[in-house]
């Protein structure tokens, strides 16, 4: 069956879906489509205060008015809070986005990071084996990929040399997975998401924190002295792409070979692994420059060397995203920094 039928086929039967982190900036796009093409959508968010709550509680009012929406406030880490959402609201498949955010937070406050995004996500793998979760995607990141400098990065490369704590913790997750979909036969997909922007975006991340800061006449710190390059993804295309795959749940590849196992299938387990991201990877410095004209204005510049962690460049190979769902990323940074620009100003009154 071709994917259009798919998808045509999936608009007629609306599923209960359990979407972690609705109040968060990926987690409120993807709920809301989902909500816009019908399905029943269970919020589970604990808001926490890593950046401006109240921008949050604005994202879970955008669902006031829909009625297919269910908040459920409470912490990945509360193994009694995520059973009971799972026995309370019989969920048939889950989206997995909440996770402690930021790469260099984790420097500071790593047993937060393991108890979030390790430790949380195993409560949600007991939740999808105690009720028979037809499928879950969950939130893995470029990160991953850490000291590997072949271009374009792709998923069947290997990923044992994480620079992050962060993302040591994804690739955790994608490791635990795969173990639960051998063990339970749990239909499990990760996404490697690359440098996501746009509308009702995070406050920690460069877009915002420049456009803040060239606003107020302030400058802003340019690290790598703004030579870097990374596959910057509008939010609109990351919610196509995770929409697109969880209506298609991964099976066991007949092509897999223990002999050299591909890291990106998998033939003893329901698995995989996608990169999704823009292929077109833009320098920091160009990503400034359309800023800047959008605004009206100069940013002053403050040039600084690379941070510890922090990777010279992403570049997103998502063949095989497009050939699973046959999508991917089209919207360039002219468009998307437009947009975001556009909301905020209208969200800040300014």
């Amino acid at each position: 069956m071709h994917v259009t039928d798919i998808l045509s086929a999936r608009d007629l039967h609306p599923v209960k879906v359990l979407v972690t982190g609705t109040a968060g900036f990926i987690g409120s796009h993807v709920a809301m489509r989902l909500l816009e093409r019908g399905d029943e959508v269970v919020g589970f968010d604990n808001l926490n205060d890593y950046y401006d709550v109240s921008l949050k509680q604005a994202r879970l009012a955008r669902f006031q008015g829909h009625s297919g929406y269910t908040h459920v406030t409470g912490d990945l880490a509360d193994r009694a809070a995520v059973e009971e959402v799972f026995a309370a609201h019989q969920p048939a498949r889950v989206i997995h986005l909440a996770a402690q955010a930021g790469v260099r937070y984790a420097a500071e406050n790593p047993h937060v990071y393991v108890s979030s995004n390790v430790t949380g996500f195993l409560h949600v793998l007991e939740g999808c084996r105690q009720h028979g979760v037809q499928h879950m995607v969950f939130a893995s990141t470029s990160s991953v990929y850490g000291a590997n400098t072949r271009m374009p990065f792709s998923e069947h490369q290997g990923t044992d040399h994480p620079l992050t704590l962060y993302a040591a913790t994804k690739k955790a997750n994608e490791a635990m997975a795969h173990s639960y979909a051998h063990l339970y036969g749990i239909p499990s997909t990760g996404l490697r998401f690359f440098t996501v922007y746009g509308p009702w975006g995070r406050p920690d991340m460069a877009l915002f924190l420049f456009t803040k800061a060239i606003m107020e006449g302030r400058p802003i710190r340019v690290f790598n002295h703004g030579q870097h390059k990374r596959s910057f993804t509008y939010i609109d295309d990351i919610v196509e792409g995770v929409i697109r795959t969880l209506d298609q749940p991964p099976a066991r590849s007949a092509a897999w070979s223990g002999e050299s196992p591909d890291p990106a299938t998998s033939g003893v387990a329901p698995y995989r692994l996608f990169n999704i991201g823009n292929e077109q990877p833009v320098e920091l410095l160009r990503y400034i420059q359309v800023l800047e004209e959008c605004l009206g204005g100069k940013a002053e510049m403050e040039l600084l060397p690379l941070q510890p962690g922090d990777v010279p460049d992403t570049e997103a190979d998502v063949s095989e995203l497009i050939a699973a769902v046959d999508y991917s990323p089209k919207v360039g940074v002219e468009e998307g920094v437009r947009e975001f620009v556009r909301w905020y100003r209208s969200y800040h009154s300014v």
